[in-house]
């Protein structure tokens, strides 16, 4: 889960494995839950779409590949991990949109999709409309939901500029739009290290590999920071690399 909170360095240690799944494989599947009817004025789409599009096989992601799941079965990180994107315009937003309508709508997705263990279903739902929390508990999170195909790992994605500041807008002088690829990243991260919270890879306090570089201001190690894909450049925060500082753990950008 991605709050809102400055920090120096993280607390609670290296992160160990709860003996549950990861995703070998990853993937990515995005449904923008009716952003026909209510707009995106920030082009949320495009720039979920061109990170996604540009994450697999970078130096950024690469810190998840030392992370391993069951028989000792390591992360990849393959380039084209983003899998298939849709603009469902035809299933209504409740007027309470709350955990499980958003597990519902990743329900929607798998059918629409199909079903992939190491896929994260990305539920972004649009400007004015998102989950009771935004902005004052939460930027963003993650969960599972289970199907009667297996487990689905899901993402609630909410329009992150709508919070403004709150979630991302700015920091670090990255630009109003900063947030959208800060919270986003730290979510992919984390779904592929613990898409069954918190069963993977977490630390003492139960942070996850996004939890402990969250909200890193310039001037510290770890920072957030701009990075140069194939597909462009965004701003992204850094995540928990075990091996770096001989072992101790510490903030990477890239890794390991």
């Amino acid at each position: 889960m991605q709050t809102r909170g400055i920090q120096p360095q993280a607390s609670g240690g290296n992160l160990k494995y709860g003996g549950g799944s990861i995703q070998s494989k990853p993937i990515i599947y995005v449904v923008y839950w009716q952003f026909g009817t209510y707009g995106d004025p920030s082009g949320e789409q495009a720039m979920l779409h061109s990170l996604y599009s540009g994450i697999g096989g970078s130096s950024w992601l690469n810190t998840v590949t030392q992370y391993y799941g069951p028989v000792g079965t390591f992360i990849s990180n393959s380039s084209g991990q983003l899998a298939g994107e849709w603009v469902d315009n035809t299933d209504k937003l409740p007027k309470h949109l709350g955990t499980s309508a958003i597990a519902s709508e990743a329900l929607v997705a798998v059918k629409h999709f199909g079903y992939d263990f190491n896929a994260a279903y990305v539920v972004a739902t649009p400007h004015g409309h998102n989950a009771s929390g935004f902005g004052t508990q939460f930027c963003a999170w993650h969960s599972s939901e289970s199907s009667t195909s297996g487990s689905v790992a899901f993402t609630n994605m909410p329009y992150i500029t709508d919070a403004g500041a709150s979630c991302g807008a700015n920091f670090n002088n990255l630009g109003a739009n900063a947030g959208i690829t800060i919270v986003s990243g730290h979510e992919e991260a984390e779904t592929q290290t613990d898409p069954a919270p918190s069963t993977g890879w977490v630390d003492s306090s139960g942070a996850e590999i996004g939890d402990k570089c969250a909200w890193i201001t310039t001037g510290y190690q770890g920072a957030s920071q701009d990075i140069t894909l194939s597909t462009g450049t965004f701003a992204v925060q850094s995540l928990w690399d075990n091996a770096s500082n001989g072992g101790s753990g510490g903030c990477v950008i890239s890794g390991p």
